[in-house]
């Protein structure tokens, strides 16, 4: 599991439209959004992948996307069966 992403985790961030878009399409109530992602990203179970600009990272049911240059959380969305 090393990747890019695992030796850059600390520069994980997101934007307040991300915070929102984040919290809204997985229904969370967590009051740190950066942490959770964060959390679910080293998780054992966690499958990352790269492709374009982005990661993809796939965890518990869900999909978080992450820019590969600036490490911004841009979403993250329930996984669709």
């Amino acid at each position: 599991m090393n990747s890019e992403l695992i030796n850059n985790i600390d520069k994980l961030h997101t934007t307040e439209l991300g915070e929102v878009r984040i919290k809204r399409n997985l229904s969370l109530e967590c009051s740190d959004t950066v942490k959770w992602c964060r959390y679910r990203i080293l998780s054992p179970e966690a499958v990352i992948g790269r492709r374009g600009k982005n990661w993809y990272i796939t965890v518990n049911g869900c999909i978080i996307t992450v820019n590969a240059y600036s490490y911004t959380i841009i979403t993250a969305h329930k996984r669709k069966e």
